[in-house]
């Protein structure tokens, strides 16, 4: 079985509460923890996970990262869902599914974020590219603060497609893009829909731009004309969380 090491308090926290992963060993700075580390030592003894102790220099061998916090996990590779998987496991009868569909996100600091704020959101799920894209890596887990750890995530060959099998669910594809028709606060975002969020540096390609059905941008001023992809999807996203929960 191919395993990974996840590194970092919320991580393996979460990790253990989602009860997604398979753990077969957590790993302690030997002579240096705190309440939460000694908390998620609770935790393993009961439920019988093989503990180690090491010196800081293994324990960043291990890791390959001094960020740490004293606390690592060897663990069974993230579960990664099939998008029929995704698809299946929801009912579109009503309006609560809401997707976001993450298109070209190098950074795993960006791809994290924009997962925290997902789960944070109560989105359905996220959609990712196998390739040109970021991975769902130990270093997302901890860039997420431990939400990957309960997040629904799909990957995908080719997103455009992908797009294709969810409007034949009903589900409203719209793109955060600068040049979009309408602002975010003027667009629609009850229903079922999808929030696609484009990569760094030139946004949604081309292609993906195509197959949405509508193009929001967020107002802005000032000398700088673009916003940091990941806080563009959160602006995005608790607008259509506030439209979508507390709306009269």
């Amino acid at each position: 079985m191919k395993t990974e090491t996840i590194y970092g308090i919320h991580p393996v926290f979460e990790a253990l509460q989602a009860k997604r992963r398979t753990f077969h060993e957590l790993c302690i700075l030997k002579d240096k923890t705190n309440q939460r580390i000694e908390h998620i030592i609770e935790i393993a003894h009961l439920a019988g996970i093989p503990i180690q102790y090491l010196p800081r220099q293994k324990l960043q061998s291990l890791t390959g990262i001094d960020t740490h916090q004293g606390i690592a996990a060897r663990v069974s590779s993230y579960p990664l869902l099939d998008l029929s998987d995704l698809i299946s496991d929801n009912d579109y009868s009503g309006t609560s599914n809401f997707f976001l569909l993450i298109d070209n996100i190098v950074d795993p600091h960006n791809l994290g974020a924009l997962i925290r704020t997902a789960l944070c959101a109560t989105l359905t799920g996220v959609i990712i590219p196998k390739d040109r894209s970021a991975e769902a890596s130990p270093t997302v887990s901890k860039s997420s603060a431990g939400a990957l750890e309960h997040i629904r995530l799909a990957t995908v060959v080719n997103m455009a497609n992908a797009i294709k099998e969810l409007k034949k669910n009903n589900i409203w594809i719209i793109g955060l893009d600068k040049d979009g028709d309408r602002s975010i606060y003027e667009n629609d975002f009850t229903g079922n829909i999808a929030m696609v969020v484009g990569g760094e540096e030139s946004g949604i390609r081309p292609l993906i731009k195509k197959n949405c059905d509508f193009l929001s941008f967020i107002p802005q001023n000032g000398p700088v004309n673009s916003l940091n992809a990941s806080v563009a999807g959160a602006i995005a996203m608790y607008e259509a969380y506030r439209q979508r929960h507390f709306s009269n």
